[in-house]
């Protein structure tokens, strides 16, 4: 059965979430967005909390609309800078070292799969009462994500205004797919105008194998280092004048590079066997970080609720890994969309 086709309990949408000074740095080579590790390790959190306070759900999948940023930076003559804080001076009186810090502000739309925990009495009572009990549990829920922190930054309370909704709602997952249709539909149109982040490993393992045509000496981070620029060129036209331009084929999206997971450098040590570990009873192991190609995507450009959601694997090997059920739709040649052939092994660096 397709990933698209699966069923769950329902949805937990939490429009319009404010997030001041959340980290704009997602890894050392990437920057302008949060990680989605961050977002599934909010998730998590948010599920140990819902736990706590008697929730009876449980948080599967996150999905991440973007509906206005502005990173905390500013023009210099070739670059952009960060603006950083001034700390105090220190114990001797000089000037204290400045840790480059990035920040971004965002109003972002977070949308959870959600799965109901059976109760004694009834199982998944949430979904089988009336609307007015869903209601007062999603108020709820996004009272406790107005104290947590989402990427390092700190929640605002919510700002509502004309075309801006920021009522959150529990839905139940229709069982028959012309309602769930019908459902998607009626979310894409709320969450406009934003952009959603879907991952396009199948872009990067596509733009190796064209590289390797090329170069047969091509890896996947020179596929990856490719995607992530404009490469510009110049050529002569008809009349015998210089003309610019770049190797992006018009329709091939908005792409961007971006970090998805951890893979092990290092066995598994046991809790204490590693000096400076910020936690000495939980076992360490050194990693580095994990990377592919990503797409922002209207939402109203989706096809099926699985396409935005992210989830977390984890291997016996030491790798974790985002992953993404987004799949593209199969247009002209030369689009930049295509159907990959194993959306789930597709190259990764």
């Amino acid at each position: 059965m397709k990933r698209k086709d699966q069923e769950f309990d329902g949805l937990l949408v939490l429009p319009h979430v404010r997030v001041q000074n959340a980290n704009a740095i997602s890894s050392p080579l990437t920057h302008g967005f949060p990680s989605m590790t961050a977002f599934l390790g909010f998730m998590w959190a948010l599920g140990r909390k819902l736990a706590t306070a008697g929730i009876p759900l449980t948080l599967e999948k996150v999905g991440v609309i973007c509906h206005w940023h502005e990173e905390q930076t500013q023009e210099g003559y070739y670059v952009k800078t960060f603006r950083l804080t001034r700390n105090p001076v220190d114990k001797d009186g000089g000037t204290a070292a400045i840790v480059e810090e990035g920040r971004i502000h965002l109003d972002l739309t977070l949308v959870f799969q959600v799965g109901a925990v059976a109760q004694e009495d009834a199982a998944h009572f949430l979904f089988a009462g009336d609307e007015s009990l869903r209601r007062d549990v999603a108020w709820r829920i996004r009272e406790q994500v107005g104290a947590m922190r989402i990427a390092g930054g700190t929640v605002l309370p919510p700002n509502p205004g004309p075309g801006v909704r920021v009522t959150p709602s529990l839905l139940g997952w229709p069982e028959q797919e012309r309602d769930r249709q019908a459902l998607f539909r009626r979310l894409r149109r709320q969450w406009l105008p934003g952009f959603a982040l879907v991952g396009r490993d199948d872009l990067l393992q596509r733009h190796l194998e064209t590289l390797q045509l090329q170069d047969p000496d091509a890896t996947v981070l020179d596929a990856w280092l490719d995607l992530s620029r404009f490469n510009w060129f110049s050529t002569r036209d008809e009349h015998d004048r210089i003309a610019w331009g770049h190797d992006r084929p018009a329709g091939s999206g908005w792409i961007v590079p971006i970090p998805v997971g951890y893979a092990a450098l290092s066995d598994l040590y046991a809790g204490g066997q590693v000096a400076n570990a910020r936690d000495q009873r939980t076992p360490f192991r050194f990693v580095e970080g994990v990377y592919s190609i990503g797409q922002w995507i209207g939402p109203h450009r989706l096809q099926h609720i699985q396409d935005m959601l992210w989830w977390g694997e984890s291997h016996d090997d030491g790798l974790y890994r985002c992953r993404n059920g987004y799949e593209p739709v199969l247009v002209e040649e030369g689009t930049g969309y295509s159907l990959p052939d194993s959306p789930m092994s597709a190259g990764t660096l």
